[in-house]
């Protein structure tokens, strides 16, 4: 036991690099980031020689950015008016406790949300 616990360590670094170094990988990974950059290119030079198709694209990317916040939006305030219907479900005196400070936190929970999202 006292021979295998010196070359653990040692074994565990050699195996560990030799994953790092795995050729295959590597090529595998540089040839998809080549093909990648060259179909970016592609793209570009055909938005470059059709503006018409660039500005659509643009369009279309700033509606579906403006779906999207709508989308969120509309599920913050399905989550608000949710939590204010589970607080009306209580019992007078327990909802008239907690309400304010549930629809506070919840709404401040939300709106955090929604900014990281956007």
């Amino acid at each position: 036991m006292a021979d295998d616990s010196p070359t653990e360590p040692l074994d565990l670094l050699v195996r560990s690099t030799r994953d790092l170094l795995r050729p295959e990988e590597l090529v595998r990974e540089a040839t998809r980031d080549i093909v990648k950059d060259e179909i970016r290119r592609h793209i570009e030079r055909k938005l470059k020689d059709d503006p018409k198709l660039a500005q659509d694209l643009r369009e279309a990317v700033h509606q579906l950015l403006e779906a999207r916040a709508r989308e969120y939006a509309a599920l913050l305030r399905v989550g608000a008016l949710t939590a204010r219907l589970g607080v009306s479900t209580l019992p007078e005196d327990v909802r008239r406790m907690i309400s304010q400070q549930i629809v506070s936190l919840v709404s401040s929970e939300l709106g955090q949300i929604a900014e990281k999202a956007l």
